[in-house]
Formats: C-alpha cells, sequence, structure tokens
C-alpha cells in the first residue's frame, strides 16, 4: 500500500509538472511584453547579453539574411520546399541557446516562405506567388509543420511568428489603406490563394499537428497595418497571438520619403489622390490613437484580451524630425492599451543605422558610408541621447 501510494504521488507531480510545462509558453504573454525586433546579420552571444542589459524581455527575431550553403535560410529553397535545411537549422539552435542563457524569449518569424521569397533577396520585386497559387499555401505549412516539430521543445521560443508584414491585397491590386476598402476587398478573394484567414488557418492547423503548446503570432494584412484588422478572422484556438506593426505615415516616418518636410507634430498628406485631392493626416497624439480604433474595435467585437495583441514592430528613422515625441506617443497608446510591444530594431549590424536609436539623430557621416562601400560593418558611437531614452525609460519602468 505504501509503494502504491508513494507511486500514485510521483505520478500526480510529474502530471502536474508536465501540465505547468504546457503551459508556460502562453502564460509568458499574461503580462505585458517589451522588447525589440532583430534582422540581418546572425545575432552573437554579446549581442544577446546587450539586449537583456537593456531592458530587452523580449525579441523577435528575422533570421532570413543569416548564411546558408542554399538559395534561402531554412526554406531551402522559396521556388520548391521540400525540407529544413539541417545546417541552418543548427545555426538557429544555436543562437536560441544563447537567448535561453540570459533569459530572453524569441518571436521567431521569416520573411520568405515557399512561394514568397522575400524583396530584398528577389531582386528588389515582390514574390506574391503565394498569394495566387494553393500548391504554395500547402508547402508553406509543410515548412512551419517541420520547423515547429524541430523547436517546440526550446524553452527560449514563445511564438511562431507565420509571416512578417504580409500583403496577399498586391496580388489583387489593392495597396492603399487610406483610400480603398479592406471589407469589400477581402469579399472578393475568399477563398481563394489571396485569402490570408484561410492561409493562417491552413499553417496553424499544420503547427498543431506537432506542437499544441507554442503560441502562434498572425500579423495583419497589407504589411500589418491595424487597418486590416477589418478582415481579419480570430481562431478558435487559445495559444494565438495577434500582430499588427505601426510606421505610419510612412511618408513621415521613412527619411528618405520625408526629405525634411514633415515634422511630428504637424499635418501632411497621405494616400492617394480622390478627385484630385489627398487626405490630409494631423499627426499628434490624438489622432495617433485614432489610428488604432480597428484594433480596439476587433477586440471588443471578439472579446480579445489585450494580452493576445502584439504590435510586432513600430518605429521611424531616428533623424526625422519629432522623432523623439513621435516614438514617446505611440509607446503610451500601447501601454494604456496594454498591448505588447517590440520596437524596431536593437543594435543592428551596422549595414542600416536609421532605426539604431542609440546613435541619437546625428547622420552617420562621409566616413562611414565609405566604410560600408569597402565592405565593412562599421559602427558609429553609441552615446546617451533624448531619442534612447524613450526607449531606455519604457523598458526599465
Amino acid at each position: 500500500m505504501l509503494l502504491r501510494a508513494i507511486v500514485g504521488v510521483v505520478l500526480m507531480l510529474l502530471s502536474a509538472g508536465a501540465a505547468s510545462a504546457r503551459t508556460a509558453k502562453i502564460d509568458f504573454w499574461n503580462e505585458q511584453r517589451r522588447g525589440a525586433d532583430y534582422m540581418n546579420s546572425t545575432p552573437t552571444r554579446e549581442w544577446w547579453v546587450a539586449a537583456r542589459e537593456a531592458g530587452i524581455r523580449i525579441v523577435r527575431l528575422f533570421p532570413n539574411q543569416w548564411p546558408t550553403a542554399r538559395r534561402d535560410f531554412l526554406v531551402g529553397d522559396a521556388d520548391k520546399f521540400e525540407r529544413l535545411d539541417e545546417r541552418d537549422l543548427k545555426l538557429l539552435r544555436e543562437s536560441l541557446d544563447h537567448a535561453e542563457s540570459v533569459g530572453l524569449k524569441v518571436v521567431l518569424t521569416t520573411t520568405t516562405l515557399p512561394g514568397l521569397r522575400w524583396r530584398q533577396q528577389n531582386g528588389d520585386k515582390d514574390d506574391l506567388r503565394l498569394w495566387r497559387d494553393f500548391t504554395y499555401h500547402a508547402q508553406a505549412a509543410e515548412f512551419w509543420r517541420q520547423l515547429a516539430a524541430a523547436l517546440k521543445d526550446h524553452r527560449a521560443v514563445v511564438g511562431y511568428n507565420i509571416l512578417n508584414e504580409p500583403h496577399p491585397e498586391r496580388a489583387t491590386g489593392f495597396d492603399d489603406f487610406w483610400t480603398q476598402d479592406f471589407v469589400a476587398w477581402y469579399a472578393k478573394v475568399e477563398q481563394t490563394p489571396a485569402d490570408l484567414n484561410l492561409f493562417y488557418r491552413r499553417v496553424v492547423a499544420a503547427i498543431r499537428e506537432v506542437d499544441r503548446e507554442t503560441p502562434v503570432v498572425l500579423d495583419s494584412g497589407l504589411y500589418a497595418t491595424p487597418w486590416a484588422f477589418k478582415y481579419l478572422k480570430p481562431l478558435a484556438d487559445a495559444r494565438i497571438i495577434y500582430s499588427f506593426h505601426m510606421a505610419e505615415p510612412w511618408g513621415y516616418t521613412t527619411r528618405r520619403v520625408n526629405q525634411g518636410r514633415y515634422a511630428y507634430p504637424g499635418v501632411m498628406p497621405v494616400g492617394s489622390a480622390v478627385n484630385g485631392q489627398r487626405r490630409q493626416f494631423q499627426m499628434n497624439a490624438v489622432e495617433l490613437e485614432r489610428f488604432h480604433a480597428p484594433v480596439i474595435e476587433w477586440q471588443r467585437r471578439h472579446k480579445i484580451t489585450s494580452r493576445r495583441i502584439f504590435v510586432g514592430e513600430f518605429g521611424c528613422s531616428r533623424s526625422v524630425e519629432g522623432a523623439a515625441e513621435y516614438l514617446s506617443d505611440l509607446i503610451k497608446i500601447f501601454n494604456k492599451q496594454g498591448w505588447h510591444w517590440a520596437f524596431y530594431q536593437f543594435r543592428a549590424d551596422g549595414t542600416w543605422t536609421e532605426r539604431d536609436y542609440e546613435y541619437g539623430t546625428r547622420p552617420p557621416g562621409a566616413a562611414y558610408w565609405e566604410a560600408v562601400g569597402r565592405g565593412e560593418r562599421p559602427q558609429l558611437p553609441r552615446v546617451a541621447n533624448p531619442l534612447w531614452d524613450v526607449f531606455r525609460k519604457a523598458l526599465n519602468p
């Protein structure tokens, strides 16, 4: 009897431990998380340590430009996916191990899937085959099924972000949310390869065949704009996180487009001309909050808690006038709503400095660009500055 009682207690404890492990990943999201994105080069362990020291607790990781012997990292060949590249998977695991060793969590995302090769690795041309051919839906689902099977037990991974900034709208001539109607557009493409909801259901089902516990992160459509929530359908899965990105108005936040013409707060034209007139957008805290109304209304309609909303990416060029106030106002909105957030990005690899906020607002200078031209990866001095203070204070409240 005593032996049987001991065995029973042991089994009960093992069962409780297993149940705890199964729920741990979604439990991570039960309080607001604040972090950063990282893409381009493979992050070193020193980078993970620096991120932790900065107050970052979650990293949205893009491995698409990591070194690979094949055409596309992990995927092998986006023209026809068959199986994960094992050498690439090993490199990814090593990086995730670094994250785990310093206590950071990772949302893994991708800019390339079968039938959709990242524009920057595709001759600067959009690859939209995924949204025109169900064959690639099946291959994308198989890619994520294999990846989830490989990573489901890695404790650093708390989210599979199926695709960064999907834009099936572009495959059918829709590209301006300021003037075009998402609901009307979706009614025309539902049940076709351009149906983002259909695509997500298929991929999530494939993931759940091998991993029922790791949360899945779904970006909204047209480059993850908040306005595309108007047609996003929630899934009957308690471990789904819904995500959008924020860098609007694009003409203000992007230095090469702005060219010093617009400052925050201020006013600027947005969208395509209708009857010869363009919409004038008032850039201030009130209008920025109103810009996010589609997400808030969607939450209310579907009874989705704010702990299941993730601002997966936001930011602006550090040199545009008013950048610190713009970023501060966005963070206040996200915190008011209780949304998780990750800024783009922390300590880029030196090939693009526009959103590396520790550099402040000063331009890189001629010597920097000469070094880039020689194939080097120069680093500007990281200094205390009002722009980085916005994130420093928000990450360490």
